[in-house]
């Protein structure tokens, strides 16, 4: 796999959290703003950070995991050395990328279709939810990738010895 497009995956990605983060400190700021100072709340505010909330969590996982950089119980993983930590390692991400493909992306990918077809819309913004939920098959799949990635700086260790 390609290091130049594991950098500019992680620039985007970083680049996007950085971008909602500020969108949502604003309207946040502005939700205040609108309810203690103008007296008249805002009615899109509340939900729209509540959907930029699930994007942030969402995309922040899958920069993370592209990170190795997840809370994790590393004891094991500390103690062995050589072929027995990549074959460890390589177990554990690929049960990451198990998890990402069924859970996240093929998951999430019906979750979107179902609310698609059903037409589901937010409340107050009437947006359709299959848009808020396609974050989830889209952050799978870059776990996904990442998860392929850290397999692979394994498989040096592998034929090591």
């Amino acid at each position: 796999m390609n290091l130049s497009f594991k950098s500019n995956l992680d620039k985007i990605v970083a680049g996007l959290l950085i971008l909602l983060m500020a969108i949502m400190v604003l309207n946040v700021t502005w939700q205040v703003v609108s309810r203690y100072v103008f007296q008249n709340p805002s009615s899109f505010t509340d939900e729209l950070s509540r959907y930029m909330l699930i994007w942030l969590g969402m995309l922040g996982a899958a920069y993370v995991a592209g990170q190795d950089q997840h809370l994790a119980i590393d004891i094991l993983p500390q103690k062995l050395v050589g072929r027995a930590k990549a074959k460890l390692m390589i177990f554990i991400y690929g049960l990451v990328l198990f998890f990402a493909f069924l859970v996240m992306v093929l998951g999430g990918s019906n979750l979107v279709y179902i609310t698609f077809i059903l037409e589901q819309k937010s409340a107050t913004l009437q947006l359709p939810l299959a848009y808020v939920y396609s974050i989830i098959p889209v952050s799978g799949f870059i776990v996904a990738y990442y998860q392929i990635y850290q397999i692979k700086q394994q498989i040096p260790s592998l034929k090591a010895q």
